[in-house]
């Protein structure tokens, strides 16, 4: 049985709907995005080790992910709006945190615990998932590509936002002044809000038998959600590196740290194109092929990264190669969620995907950081980087794009 969603108010029209939640995305993750820029001043004022300042964002990451499925089945079963509101204000709180934060701990409720929660309420995550309910099917791929394109473009608006603000205010005002802009994006949160038990369901059982439990059971029973699961945990392991770790890297390599700043401001460029192109073409090719693709090829730029001389020019070019393929595994993801359980449930579903991608983020900044303290490099990581690109290429191969429970119908050959 399909659960029908209903008509918006007249007044939320589509393009309205995107504007909105295209601000959310980006208001939310630039500033997460470019974190990685307080990394030189937060250590050397406070005097807190990489190690430590590591662990606060990788408990972030980690928080992130396993607050995600809960705030997407929140937002599931009540509603958007309040979910929505109640991330903005404890993103802003762990950002004021971490400015006064002058111990390891503070920073890590901060900087740690409270935005990784509150990020798990108002990001693209949530964004994505009210698009689903409040957006017709067939503008949904372009919808996620420009939901993941938003977030991209607002990593490319703070980098040199944020660098510049650093210089002229200082990181603890700067983190101050990202945290009274969070607050004035609540009343966005309006536009968001749809009702409950919004959307469909491929599973056949009406909306009131379907617990959270027995979704849970049908989706990790499904093969080829699991396999989705394991790949995304490779996307969070390069991006959580990267983000916090690439400006350390290019400074002990001899550049200035404003080429960090502009590494990740091209980042965020390229990937509103590779965003906005894997929504495009995902439901004119095989979207796990395009997920296979995409692995692969961040593989081949992680590598001719780190043989190459690292100068400004191949920073550069490693940050257009890596952008273009950064966040252009969002609409191919969260499609094939909705693809094979319907959206009545996108929120949790795509949540718990998204929570391997937050484990993956875990990962990789904590052995970064320890294994940096050990050897003073970074080599293992980016060579780790690569073996797990490869190996999530071969994991997306077997994946079956078709509603759960349906059986594949064979073809001629």
């Amino acid at each position: 049985m399909k659960v029908t969603s209903g008509a918006a108010p007249s007044w939320r029209s589509p393009v309205l709907i995107l504007i909105c939640g295209c601000a959310l995305a980006a208001a939310t993750f630039g500033p997460r995005a470019v974190l990685g820029l307080f990394t030189t001043p937060y250590t050397v004022e406070r005097g807190f080790s990489l190690e430590m300042f590591s662990f606060a964002m990788a408990v972030q990451n980690l928080l992130w992910g396993m607050g995600q499925p809960f705030a997407g089945g929140l937002a599931d079963r009540f509603g958007t709006m309040r979910v929505l509101t109640a991330g903005l204000l404890a993103y802003a709180a762990g950002l004021a945190l971490m400015a006064y934060a002058t111990d390891p701990i503070t920073l890590s409720v901060g900087g740690g615990v409270l935005i990784g929660l509150g990020l798990s309420g108002c990001a693209f995550g949530l964004v994505l998932s009210a698009f689903s309910k409040l957006l017709p099917e067939s503008k949904r791929g372009l919808a996620f590509g420009l939901g993941t394109a938003a977030g991209s473009f607002g990593q490319f608006l703070f980098a040199p936002l944020t660098s510049m603000l650093i210089r002229d205010i200082g990181w603890h005002s700067t983190l101050l002044v990202f945290a009274v802009m969070l607050l004035f994006l609540i009343p966005l949160t309006v536009v968001l809000a749809t009702r409950p038990g919004e959307g469909s369901s491929t599973s056949g059982a009406r909306a009131e038998d379907e617990t959270f439990g027995r979704v849970l059971a049908r989706a990790f029973a499904h093969r080829s959600y699991v396999l989705l699961v394991a790949g995304f945990f490779v996307c969070g392991f390069h991006i959580a590196f990267i983000t916090i770790h690439l400006p350390k890297y290019l400074v002990e390599k001899g550049l200035d740290p404003a080429w960090g700043a502009w590494t990740l401001a091209l980042i965020g460029l390229f990937n509103i194109a590779g965003s906005l192109g894997s929504g495009i073409i995902m439901n004119r090719l095989p979207k796990r092929y395009l997920l296979a693709s995409i692995y692969f090829l961040r593989s081949i730029a992680i590598a001719l990264f780190v043989l190459l001389p690292v100068t400004p020019v191949t920073a550069l070019a490693f940050g257009a190669a890596i952008g273009f393929l950064w966040l252009s595994t969002v609409p191919p993801t969260s499609g094939l969620v909705a693809l094979m359980f319907g959206t009545r449930w996108m929120g949790m579903l795509y949540g718990f995907v998204f929570f391997s991608h937050q484990v993956g983020s875990f990962v990789g900044l904590v052995l970064a950081g320890w294994t940096h303290g050990l050897t003073g490099t970074y080599d293992l990581i980016w060579a780790l980087g690569i073996l797990l690109g490869i190996f999530a290429a071969i994991v997306h191969l077997p994946i079956r794009e078709q509603p759960a429970g349906t059986r594949a119908v064979p073809q001629p050959a």
